[in-house]
């Protein structure tokens, strides 16, 4: 039977050595609990790091004890953590997606190198227990490579991959040396998930810059594969974060906590040690507070508590030797005899401790630089029963997208974090219960069970539209049957466009002339005299007259504006207008002065704005806007307007290459049809052409053609494959 293979840097179980042994203790982590009933049903496993250094010895007794619980290790030596955990992942990594690239990043090759063979490490496991029709989930920062190594060795496997830290925009990503090979990791997956559309949008952006591939809104064009990007917020266990407080061990520790704090209000700040977390802004934040505002004095506590992380390493030593400092300062100077302003622990805390603070506590304070989701606001708002409470919430942390309910803030702004801890602790009953109520109630509702199963019911869809793309793409089979049946006919017509079709994209559009192979395959297929060749095209019919003008081809330039007939001279259509191209030339003048690398060419019929030359992104930008500015206008002229690759067209309504070609397929009693187009353009012939038309469009996406191939390699080889067929 199929089944589940979850993938991540560290297991869902801390290993801790006890009396020369080792015991398994489950982790509280958002992942572990996220994915805790998945790999534990339908023969699902996990696998990652124990997350220490097992002695090789030892290796054999904790892999049985793990494979018990449905996880399987892999095994990382000093090394490994040091140079690709500590190093890669968390001095390149961690800094750069957290926009803190120029304080905390180190480029060092050597990290890079274990990297990539720690990637290695969890490709060999995976591929040890990959089964056919077995779905792999890869998760984080630390494996961006993993996707494609599996994708090399099984291309058939269905693999998803889910970034859990923000990702970070092009101009901060762009500054890894590595950064090509990372997005060609992650491209290895089917679906790739981000907690924002704002990591979605950014992921998009990198890949478009860096990359030669095809993106169309949020599908990327990987070769032959289609990739999906999408944001899939996480949730939280609601349902367990909501019983912890009726439980009796917490209702004594809530109790308790009620008790020592007496008639002061807490407010609770929970955080991994991190630089990312905004803890130095928060305590800058209270401290103003209490300078301002002394009337809070001896009412109010900041409940903190930061749990230790890579405190070995200097950055994090340091940031934990300035939080200490900071307290301590608030404290020696606003403490009283019987109040304390801020009651900090540097440890972890028990999941019945954090419930007890999580409903008790009258404000929780979040507010991150930067984080990917952050869990803790959702569970300060699952414990909220009573729906009271209010919660402060950074605007970087995915979280906010969410719970628009909450006092939301920009961390950078300690006046404004600390105005909203005022409304927070001065905020009514009733209105608490209205922005709780209504938090609540998306928290319940996006839990965690409903992120699982949206991502892995995407996937499905995903792998379908991929196999339905398989079926219509021009393979082996299906371009065999249309040998046969070209072999089979006797009255051929044969429609190629040509940029795009015949020839590769070109940056200069003077660049794309017919070179010797094409020009072969070209005369091969006229020779034949069952067949008529037809270049249907946007050019102008001078180019098309240069390059094919003494050719047994008949050509068609402009979109249909022009007709060559084989060895015979020009025409044009005649009896259509023109003025209205002095009032639209002045407009396209003005977006080629504000884009720098953008053209006008003017043709016969119609005016084209190319911008293929224009800086990536702004290209895109200013063509919407000029096809915003031209879609009324062109529309009273009886104008079309045509979106093309890096061009935006206006001619006139009564050209278009389908009347071109029904004109031409109307004249003969042809029994074989063929057409092969790549733009938007060529919909029109796809569309005017009879039903029995073999209808072939270049790239993927949608069209009303019938079969696509990839690219003008693949049309070359369908089209030497009929030249080289012998007619029935």
């Amino acid at each position: 039977m199929p089944k589940t293979i979850i993938v991540s840097n560290r297991l869902p179980v801390k290993i801790k050595e006890t009396d020369n042994n080792y015991e398994l203790v489950p982790s509280e982590g958002g992942l572990a609990t996220g994915l805790g009933t998945v790999y534990k049903q339908d023969g699902n496993i996990w696998i990652g790091w124990p997350g220490q250094v097992i002695e090789p010895e030892k290796t054999q007794q904790v892999t049985k004890e793990l494979k018990e619980l449905s996880l399987l290790p892999v095994y990382l030596t000093q090394e490994d953590i040091s140079e690709f955990y500590e190093g890669f992942s968390n001095d390149v990594l961690w800094p750069v997606f957290h926009y803190y690239a120029s304080t905390y990043t180190t480029y060092n090759p050597s990290h890079w190198e274990y990297y990539k063979s720690v990637n290695e490490k969890f490709k060999d496991v995976i591929l040890e227990n990959l089964e056919d029709g077995d779905t792999v989930w890869i998760h984080d920062y630390q494996l961006l490579l993993l996707p494609a190594l599996i994708r090399q060795v099984r291309a058939d496997v269905s693999i998803g991959f889910f970034l859990h830290i923000p990702f970070p925009s092009h101009e901060m990503f762009r500054l890894i040396p590595w950064r090509n090979e990372l997005l060609e990791g992650m491209l290895g997956a089917d679906l790739i998930g981000f907690h924002t559309f704002d990591d979605v949008r950014h992921f998009l952006s990198s890949v478009s810059r860096l990359l030669p591939v095809h993106i169309s809104s949020n599908v990327i064009l990987n070769g032959d594969r289609t990739v999906v990007v999408e944001s899939f917020p996480m949730g939280i266990d609601d349902r367990k974060y909501a019983g912890l407080p009726q439980t009796d061990d917490v209702k004594e520790q809530a109790l308790q906590i009620r008790d020592i704090f007496k008639n002061n209000k807490i407010i609770l700040s929970v955080d991994r040690l991190d630089y990312s977390k905004g803890i130095l802004q928060r305590l800058q934040a209270f401290e103003l507070l209490l300078n301002d505002h002394p009337d809070y004095i001896g009412k109010v506590t900041l409940y903190m508590v930061v749990v230790p992380s890579r405190d070995t390493v200097a950055s994090y030593a340091h940031l934990r030797d300035q939080i200490d400092k900071k307290v301590g300062n608030i404290n020696a100077r606003y403490r009283t005899i019987d109040w304390t302003p801020i009651t900090y622990y540097y440890r972890s805390l028990p999941i019945e401790m954090l419930s007890a603070l999580y409903s008790t506590a009258e404000v929780c304070l979040v507010n991150p630089m930067r984080d990917g989701m952050n869990l803790v606001s959702k569970e300060y708002v699952a414990s909220r029963t009573d729906n009271d409470g209010v919660l402060i919430l950074s605007e970087m942390a995915g979280a906010s997208k969410e719970l628009i309910d909450a006092l939301v803030v920009n961390p950078n702004n300690v006046t404004q974090v600390k105005d909203a801890i005022i409304e927070a602790l001065d905020m009514p009953l009733a209105e608490q219960q209205r922005r709780m109520t209504q938090m609540r109630q998306l928290v319940a509702k996006f839990n965690v069970r409903h992120w699982v199963q949206l991502f892995m019911e995407r996937l499905y869809e995903v792998k379908l539209m991929q196999r339905s793309m398989q079926t219509r793409h021009v393979h082996s089979a299906t371009a065999k049957s249309i040998i046969n049946r070209y072999r089979s006919t006797s009255k051929r017509i044969i429609f190629l466009d040509y940029d795009g079709t015949l020839v590769g994209f070109k940056a200069n559009v003077n660049q794309a002339s017919p070179d010797a192979e094409l020009y072969h395959l070209l005369t091969q297929l006229s020779a034949d005299p069952h067949n008529q060749l037809v270049i249907i095209s946007g050019r102008k019919h001078e180019n098309l007259g240069d390059w094919f003008g003494d050719k047994n081809i008949y050509l068609v330039a402009e979109h249909g504006a022009w007709f060559k007939q084989q060895y015979m001279e020009w025409h044009k259509i005649n009896g259509l207008s023109t003025s209205w191209k002095k009032d639209l030339y002045s407009i396209f003048e003005k977006y080629v002065d504000r884009t720098p690398g953008s053209f006008i060419e003017e043709k016969t019929y119609s005016l084209v704005w190319h911008y293929r030359k224009a800086e990536s992104g702004l290209g895109e930008l200013r063509a919407n806007e000029l096809m915003n500015t031209l879609k009324f206008l062109a529309t009273d002229k009886g104008l079309q307007l045509l979106p093309g690759d890096k061009v935006v067209e206006v001619k006139n309504m009564e050209i278009n290459k389908g009347k071109a070609a029904l004109s031409l397929v109307e004249q003969g009693d042809y029994d074989f049809v063929m057409a092969l187009g790549d733009d938007f353009t060529d919909e029109d012939l796809f569309r005017a052409l009879p039903d029995n038309a073999i209808t072939i469009k270049v790239g993927t996406g949608a069209s009303l053609a019938k079969f696509y191939v990839r690219n003008p390699t693949e049309v070359r080889g369908l089209l030497t494959s009929l030249g080289e067929s012998v007619p029935a």
